[in-house]
C-alpha cells in the first residue's frame, strides 16, 4: 500500500462551483489521507486553481492549505505533474478548453454542459477517444437523497405502471436592480454559453435517462421573461436567451412527462426541485431531499363541488419516506468515480457522450420552439 498523487487543475476555481463544490469536495479527500483504491493504495488529489483573477486566486490558495494557483492555462496544461484537467468555468468555450486539455494529454473531467452545440459536443467526444484519455461529465444531481428515494420505489416495483411524470423546477432571480441576482450574469448572455435550457435540461436529460426513463421526443416553448438585467458591477445589459421553459416528453414507451423549469418564478411547493410520479398502484412526489408516497390503497376519493371550499387536507395523506441511507455529497461521489476510473480504469457512467446526450437535448428543445412540433431524438453514436 502507497500514497499517490494525482494533479488535478480546477478551471473557473474560484467561481460557486468551483470552490464549493468542486474543490471542497477534492479538499475533503485529502483530509481524510486520499482515496482508498481497490489495491490499498491512497490517490491524494494535489489541485491546481486556474482562473483569471491573481488576487481572488491567491487568497483561495492560501485559504485552501497553500495550494497552487495559475493564470496560465497553457503552462497548466504543459504540467506533466498534472494528469486531469477540470472545467467549472462559464459554459461559453469550454468545448474548446476541453479539446486543448486532450491535445494536451491530459484526463478531462467537464461540468454540464460540455459544449454550446451538438457538432463541438460529438467533437470532444470524439476527440478525447483519439487522444487516448478518458472524459466525463458531472451528473451531481442522482445522488440527491430525493432521487435516491424515487430509485429505491422503482426498484420495488412501488409504481405499478408508471401512467405520467410532472418536474417542476426553479425560483426567482432577482434582476440586479434592487436585490443582487443569484446567478451570474453570463446565463444571460448567448455569447458566453447562457440560456436556462442549455444549462438545467443537461440536468433533465440524465435524470430522466438514468431514472425515470429515456427520453424519445420532445416539445418545448419558451421565452425570456426579464429582458434587462444589471450585472455584477451593476450595468444594465440586455437578456437574449430564455428564462424560463415549458415541455413535454415522451418517453420510450409512451409515457408523458410535463417540465416546467423557470428562473423567473416564485415558489409555491416544497422544494426548488419537485418531481411527480403517478403509477397504477401509487405516486411519489420527490424533492431534493425528501420523498412523499400514496399507494393506491390509501388513496382519497374527493368529490368536486364548486359551492364549497375543498374539506380534504390532500397534503395530510401522504407519508414520508425515512431517510435509510446517509447523504451523499454528489460532487463528491463524482469525484470519487472518475478518479477511480482514472487511476485503475473502473467504470464510469457519465463519459462525453451522455454530456452529448444532453447538448442534442437542448437543441431539440429549441428546434421545437422554432418549429412548433414534437422533435425525435436519435440515437448518438461517436
Amino acid at each position: 500500500m502507497a500514497d499517490r498523487t494525482i494533479g488535478v487543475i480546477i478551471d473557473g476555481a474560484t467561481g460557486r462551483l468551483g470552490t464549493t463544490q468542486h474543490l471542497r469536495a477534492l479538499l475533503a479527500m485529502r483530509a481524510e489521507g486520499g482515496l482508498r483504491l481497490a489495491n490499498g493504495d491512497r490517490l491524494v488529489p494535489e489541485p491546481l486553481l486556474l482562473g483569471r483573477d491573481p488576487a481572488k486566486l491567491a487568497a483561495l490558495a492560501a485559504n485552501s492549505g497553500g495550494l497552487s494557483w495559475s493564470t496560465d492555462r497553457n503552462a497548466a496544461l504543459a504540467d506533466p505533474a498534472i494528469a486531469i484537467y477540470f472545467d467549472a468555468s462559464a459554459t461559453g468555450g469550454r468545448a474548446e478548453r476541453a479539446r486543448a486539455a486532450f491535445a494536451a494529454r491530459k484526463h478531462v473531467y467537464l461540468e454540464k454542459p460540455i459544449a454550446e452545440n451538438l457538432e463541438a459536443a460529438l467533437a470532444l467526444a470524439r476527440a478525447g477517444a483519439a487522444a487516448g484519455r478518458k472524459g466525463g461529465v458531472v451528473q451531481d444531481k442522482l445522488s440527491l437523497p430525493g432521487l435516491k428515494k424515487l430509485r429505491r420505489l422503482y426498484d420495488a416495483g412501488f409504481f405499478g405502471r408508471t401512467l405520467s411524470i410532472r418536474l417542476d423546477f426553479g425560483w426567482w432571480v432577482f434582476d440586479g436592480e434592487f436585490v443582487a441576482a443569484q446567478r451570474p450574469s453570463w446565463n444571460y448572455r448567448q455569447a458566453t454559453g447562457g440560456g436556462l435550457i442549455l444549462d438545467m435540461f443537461a440536468h433533465w436529460r440524465y435524470i430522466f435517462d438514468r431514472l425515470l426513463g429515456p427520453i424519445a421526443s420532445v416539445s418545448c416553448r419558451h421565452a425570456t421573461a426579464q429582458p434587462t438585467r444589471r450585472d455584477e458591477a451593476g450595468r444594465p445589459y440586455a437578456v437574449d436567451v430564455e428564462d424560463h421553459a415549458f415541455a413535454m416528453f415522451e418517453l420510450e414507451g409512451g409515457i408523458l412527462a410535463q417540465v416546467s423549469s423557470s428562473w423567473a418564478s416564485r415558489v409555491k411547493r416544497d422544494d426548488l426541485l419537485q418531481i411527480q410520479i403517478d403509477g397504477t398502484l401509487g405516486s411519489a412526489v420527490a424533492g431534493l431531499h425528501r420523498c412523499f408516497v400514496q399507494p393506491l390503497v390509501a388513496t382519497p376519493k374527493p368529490l368536486f363541488n364548486p359551492e364549497q371550499p375543498q374539506r380534504v387536507d390532500f397534503d395530510a395523506q401522504w407519508q414520508e419516506m425515512p431517510d435509510l441511507e446517509p447523504v451523499e455529497n454528489g460532487y463528491r461521489a463524482g469525484w470519487e468515480l472518475f478518479l477511480r476510473h482514472v487511476a485503475e480504469d473502473a467504470p464510469f457512467p457519465a463519459p462525453l457522450i451522455e454530456g452529448a446526450k444532453s447538448v442534442q437535448l437542448a437543441e431539440a428543445c429549441h428546434q421545437s420552439h422554432r418549429e412548433r412540433r414534437w422533435i425525435d431524438l436519435s440515437p448518438l453514436r461517436l
